[in-house]
């Protein structure tokens, strides 16, 4: 049975709940596109005009932009396997990404800002290696299924 205080309460703990959630599930709708397997150093991830330390096991989503500090490196993991390591110095974002299989879906561009990163191609290259762009201030790269390393100064 409900009194008059316990509606109260419920209500207030309802709108503490409701008010929580936006800040807590920014992504919620959307899928992540990759994860943080290892940080060596300080590694940001800036998200929606926000920055938070990257630790291994977070989560990435497309738009998100990795910032590296000097002596620091980072890998990443994207769903269809491909490996990206961020080297020190760093500014990379990740444009797009689809990896959908079942309705021959794929994406994958990156924007390397400075600094440098390692590539090492997944799935994606392999099924559709047209759609796999990383671009530079000076140039841009066309994936054919490889591994490299890219630098912008």
């Amino acid at each position: 049975m409900f009194t008059k205080s316990t509606c109260s309460a419920h209500a207030w703990l309802l709108s503490a709940f409701v008010w929580a959630i936006p800040a807590g599930v920014a992504h919620a709708d959307v899928d992540h596109v990759a994860i943080i397997k290892n940080v060596q150093g300080r590694l940001e991830i800036l998200r929606n005009g926000s920055s938070t330390a990257a630790a291994p096991g977070d989560q990435l989503f497309v738009s998100d932009q990795l910032k590296s500090s000097a002596g620091a490196s980072a890998g990443v993991v994207f769903k269809d396997g491909t490996l990206l390591t961020v080297g020190p110095s760093t500014d990379i974002k990740l444009r797009d990404y689809a990896y959908e299989p079942k309705e021959a879906k794929y994406a994958f561009s990156l924007y390397l800002n400075k600094g440098s990163a390692i590539y090492s191609s997944g799935q994606i290259s392999k099924l559709a290696p047209r759609v796999v762009k990383i671009d530079s201030p000076t140039a841009s790269v066309g994936v054919r299924g490889t591994r490299f390393i890219i630098t912008a100064e």
